[in-house]
This record gives C-alpha cells, sequence and structure tokens, in this order.
C-alpha cells in the first residue's frame, strides 16, 4: 500500500456520502472518513466582508473562535492560497478552500502525535480533501441555511441576500486571464453589482450602480443584470445588450430610474478590448503595474434612459495587463475631514499592491478595507470593484 492510498479512500468515502449529505453534515461526514487516519479536521469558511475565517460547528466537539485574516496564520495561508503548518500545540497544517479558484476558507488538520507535517502524502492527501469539500460547500449552500449562516457575522438585510444570489462567484481563472471582484458593504447593499462570463476566448464584463439605495435600487440593477444575460445568451453583441437593458428598465418602470454601467468584451486571444460606458466612471488600465490610463471613450446615456447613440470604443491590452473597474462609492468615500479617497489613492494602491506581488482577490480585499477604514463610519454608498488580469502567471497563482 502506498502512503496516499488511505487519502484516496477517504475521498472516495467522502464522495460516496455526498450524494445525500445534508449541508450541515459535512463537518461530521469528513470526520467520518478522516477517523481511519487519526486526522481531526475543522472546516473553516471565510466571512462575507472577508474579515475572519469563521469555524463550521462539528457535533461532539467544541467550536473554536473565528481567524482573523489580518493577523493569524490561517489568514496567511487563506491570502496566499498556500498550505501552511503550525508547530501548534498541537501541530497542524492549514489548507486552503476553494472552488475552482474562487476562495472559500480553510482546512485545518491536527495529525496523529509524530506525524510529519512536511511529508508529502500528508499534504496531498489534505489538498485532496480540502479540494472536495471546496466543490461540497458550493453545490451543497443552496440546499440549506447551515453555510450560508456560518459565514455570517451578522443579519443579512432584504437587499443583499436578493442581490448575493445573483452574483457570480468573486474570483474564476482561466489559463490566460483572472476576474475578481469584491462588493461592500456586505449586508445591506445598495445598487451595485457586477457580472462576467467566458464564452470561448471571449469575457464579457460588466459593473453596474443602480439609481438610489437599498431595495428599489437592487431591483432595478437585478432587471438590468437579468436583461443582460438573457441577451448575451441569446448572442447579441454589446449595443445589444446595452438596448436591452433599456427595454427592460423603461419596460418596468416609468419614473426615470436607470442604472450606469461599463459593458465589456475582451478577446483573451488577442488582447482586443471593445467597451461602453453608460454615465459610470471610467475603467482604469494598469502596465506593468503602472496606471497609464483611463479608458474614457465609449459614453452614452446610463442604461434605462432613452438613448438613440450607442458608440462602442476599443483599445488593446498587452500580455500581463490588468484592468480595474470601480463605482462611484470608492473614488467618492469620504473621511472625517470629508476628504475623498479619490482615484488618485485607488490608483496608488492599486499599484502598491501590485508591485507587491498579491494575488488578483487579495488585491481587491485590500482595496476594499482601505476605503472602509478611510470612511468616517458606516460606507454611505456600496463599494464595488472589478479587475481583469491578461496573464497566465496570475491564473496559477490563485490557485494552491
Amino acid at each position: 500500500m502506498t502512503a496516499t492510498e488511505p487519502w484516496l479512500r477517504a475521498l472516495a468515502d467522502l464522495l460516496d456520502r455526498s450524494h445525500q449529505l445534508p449541508p450541515d453534515d459535512l463537518p461530521v461526514a469528513v470526520d467520518a472518513v478522516l477517523e481511519p487516519l487519526r486526522v481531526t479536521a475543522t472546516i473553516y469558511l471565510v466571512d462575507a466582508e472577508q474579515c475572519d475565517l469563521r469555524p463550521l460547528p462539528t457535533r461532539g466537539r467544541p467550536t473554536p473562535d473565528p481567524r482573523p485574516i489580518d493577523a493569524s496564520l490561517a489568514g496567511r495561508a487563506f491570502t496566499q492560497v498556500e498550505l501552511h503548518a503550525g508547530q501548534g500545540p498541537p501541530p497542524r497544517l492549514w489548507v486552503p478552500v476553494i472552488d475552482g479558484t474562487d476562495r472559500l476558507g480553510l482546512l485545518e488538520i491536527v495529525p496523529p502525535p509524530g506525524a510529519d507535517l512536511g511529508d508529502a502524502a500528508l499534504r496531498d492527501g489534505c489538498r485532496l480533501i480540502a479540494g472536495l469539500i471546496g466543490h461540497l460547500v458550493t453545490s451543497k449552500s443552496s440546499y440549506g441555511d447551515g453555510l450560508q449562516r456560518a459565514r455570517r457575522s451578522q443579519p443579512m438585510g432584504v437587499s443583499a441576500e436578493l442581490l448575493w444570489q445573483l452574483l457570480p462567484p468573486l474570483t474564476f481563472a482561466a489559463p490566460d486571464a483572472t476576474i475578481s471582484a469584491v462588493l461592500e458593504p456586505s449586508y445591506e447593499v445598495g445598487g451595485d453589482a457586477f457580472d462576467y462570463a467566458l464564452n470561448g476566448n471571449t469575457v464579457t464584463l460588466a459593473i453596474l450602480d443602480g439609481v438610489g439605495h437599498g431595495l428599489s435600487a437592487v431591483l432595478t440593477t437585478s432587471v438590468a443584470l437579468a436583461a443582460m444575460r438573457a441577451a448575451r445568451r441569446a448572442g447579441n453583441d454589446l449595443a445589444g445588450l446595452a438596448r436591452a437593458v433599456d427595454a427592460a428598465i423603461l419596460g418596468q418602470w416609468r419614473d426615470a430610474r436607470f442604472v450606469t454601467a461599463v459593458l465589456a468584451e475582451f478577446d483573451t486571444g488577442t488582447g482586443l478590448l471593445r467597451y461602453l460606458n453608460a454615465g459610470h466612471p471610467p475603467p482604469l488600465l494598469l502596465r506593468h503595474g503602472r496606471t497609464v490610463q483611463e479608458l474614457t471613450e465609449g459614453r452614452r446615456l446610463p442604461l434605462g434612459l432613452p438613448n438613440d447613440r450607442i458608440e462602442v470604443a476599443r483599445t488593446r491590452l498587452e500580455p500581463d495587463d490588468r484592468l480595474l473597474l470601480y463605482t462611484d462609492g470608492v473614488t467618492e468615500a469620504r473621511d472625517v475631514a470629508g476628504e475623498l479617497f479619490g482615484l488618485g489613492r485607488l490608483a496608488d494602491l492599486a499599484e502598491r499592491h501590485i508591485s507587491s506581488g498579491l494575488r488578483t482577490p487579495e488585491t481587491l480585499r485590500r482595496l476594499s478595507h482601505a476605503v472602509i477604514e478611510h470612511q468616517d463610519g458606516p460606507l454611505r454608498d456600496d463599494t464595488t470593484l472589478l479587475l481583469v488580469e491578461w496573464s497566465p502567471q496570475a491564473a496559477a497563482k490563485v490557485q494552491p
């Protein structure tokens, strides 16, 4: 028997159990399949605001405290998407839990006494189990409330509950491109949203900001998202997506509500970027880690307002370029003295995080938290960021 065979049996056992596994019983199932290996495991999931790693309760064991992302070894494993060993007591391994490349949390593994934390079979086995857990957390979350509840530090408002069900995962990576997004405040969102889709070599991107706040704004944005996706899946181009959103909003409301947005299509084979800007802050183009251009063309009225003029702008990206989209809640956040966070501060922080080698989702997490720290009190507006990196190296960095 090879050293990895017991882990492969545990993996197969967990997969067999998963077909009829209630969401709340995931920790119990993991304990059961790892018991023959004399291994104890605890699953931690990242909270909605990406500040803490929160443990899933396991029957028969006390539930540990949450682990802060910015001040713990567990947090370092999460932000770096790398396995880390802690010498204890007791000695343990912190293993990233991801679904695809979307960071979900960590698996804490306490091996048998005397085990070598550097043993390759142990580490590979932990990665296998953590990988399946990532897929199970995502697939099982819609069947119950326990996994969602575990990721929340406070109750979620109606508008946020609705919007989060519509958004794609925060991070996605293809072999040559990485897309990551973040939205705050997590529990009481307004009208911000983001979207992306990969079809062949074409990445379609969108960042939206519905007029107003709360549920009314989220309803407008939700209709815009649905209309845009329906048009995209019917084979429409960017101009067709914009017209579809116009028609959906105008057909539903008569109170002059609208959505500002940037819609874009990026060809990962040629680097061609096509975009239109419907009354939204212009995206930033970063090259060699420096901001080189605001993309200010392709202007039209916000979506949902009568508009006959739709001009699609074009530019060409170079390998390793990054495209940063954001809503006005980022640059217009004010501190206690009334000073705006501002475009200059956003660009400077993005450049610094990129130059330090941070992964794309971690860059956005830190940018978002910088806006929150700058704001005097609770955010007065949503802050949404979407970062695209055209780089095989970036895609490789967001997985263990």
